[in-house]
């Protein structure tokens, strides 16, 4: 996976993004095959068996419901700067993932509901010009244009290749992992909603035989999504459409599903659909809980919706060590980053979200 770029710090970012890198370059270089050292006069033995690289510190980075709605579509046509000047940030991370708040699709027939959102196939290519290398559709605008709508997303994320979780053909494909290796960690990655709008639940959620959007409503199939994920796994990801819209605290079925999920493998779980950001920290079992991430590039943010930030995670063995959260304010739907003391009051004003989640603002010491 690409990704020297780590090696400059973000200037809302700082050092969490630019600490991943301190030491990580260059290294140890094998000999070549059939080499034998200098001292030596045997005969050179057979290469060893190739063996999985050493897993290195990693930082990943998290942002929230993005689309190219309205006035935003007219972004795609400069894919470089479609994110706005938060790119500079997402590049950085060794894997940057946000939410895809939107059909992707210039047809099928709208959705019988209030807001329905749809992009063309050029946003994949917005994303991964930003620095994203994956995201998830499984929230409540994925089908807003129907089955039609999904089949062309499906398309549209073929041809791209663009890594994509929580939708597909079946709930096989909608609940597989996305699977990449990152400076010798293996990472997967599950999306799936916990929202969906009750007229649409049964025409929604991914079956056996059915395309759709993978579901955390059935809990047993999330969970068993989480194992499968898990196997073979230093870290698994999961992405969550969840909680109440304005709410700045997590439900009870969101703590009850962030158990669940835990102990079935997830090491990481970030969420979003609030549209404001939520808290964020660790649980006494090591996994880091992001309840909600908040809009991102999103056309109608304003006031306490226009709040948002990006998450950034380094990872070490498989576990969260450190978390920053870097704040921006979104500006006629684009995130801009905040600078000074702005970015230090929210800073801590996102600090004090944590009160209600029951979540530890430092990972605890294990035993």
């Amino acid at each position: 996976m690409r990704r020297s770029r780590i090696a400059a710090a973000a200037a809302a970012g700082g050092t969490l993004l630019a600490s991943a890198a301190c030491g990580l370059t260059g290294g140890d270089t094998p000999p070549a095959a059939g080499a034998t050292s200098p001292a030596s006069s045997a005969p050179p033995a057979a290469p060893p068996s190739p063996s999985e690289p050493a897993k290195q510190p990693i930082v990943l980075a998290f942002a929230g419901d993005t689309h190219f709605h309205d006035q935003l579509r007219a972004r795609l046509r400069e894919p470089e700067t479609a994110l706005g000047p938060t790119a500079k940030t997402l590049r950085k991370a060794d894997l940057a993932m946000v939410n895809l708040e939107t059909a992707i699709t210039e047809g099928g027939t709208k959705a019988p509901k209030t807001y329905a959102f749809r992009a063309p196939a050029s946003a994949f290519t917005a994303l991964k010009a930003a620095g994203v290398d994956v995201t998830s559709m499984a929230n409540n605008h994925g089908m807003d244009y129907g089955v039609s709508g999904l089949r062309d997303s499906m398309a549209a994320i073929k041809k791209s290749r663009f890594p994509t979780v929580g939708i597909g053909m079946n709930a096989a494909e909608a609940y597989k992992p996305y699977r990449v290796t990152v400076k010798g960690n293996k990472i997967a990655i599950v999306g799936a909603t916990q929202v969906l709008d009750d007229h649409l639940i049964q025409e929604w959620t991914a079956t056996d035989t059915k395309p759709g959007l993978a579901s955390a409503k059935d809990v047993p199939r999330m969970v068993q999504a989480v194992k499968e994920a898990a196997e073979g796994s230093d870290l698994v990801v999961v992405h969550v459409h969840w909680g109440q819209e304005l709410n700045p605290c997590p439900l009870p079925r969101q703590k009850t599903l962030a158990q669940e999920l835990t102990a079935a493998g997830a090491d990481i779980i970030v969420g979003g659909h609030a549209h404001i950001p939520l808290g964020g920290g660790y649980m006494d079992n090591g996994a880091y809980i992001h309840y909600g991430m908040g809009n991102f590039l999103f056309s109608s943010a304003r006031g306490q919706s226009a709040r948002s930030g990006i998450l950034a995670l380094r990872v070490e063995d498989g576990k969260v060590t450190k978390d920053k959260w870097m704040p921006v304010s979104i500006q006629g739907g684009v995130p801009i980053p905040l600078k000074g003391s702005a970015a230090k009051a929210e800073v801590k004003r996102w600090n004090g979200l944590r009160e209600c989640t029951g979540l530890n603002a430092r990972p605890t010491a294990t035993p």
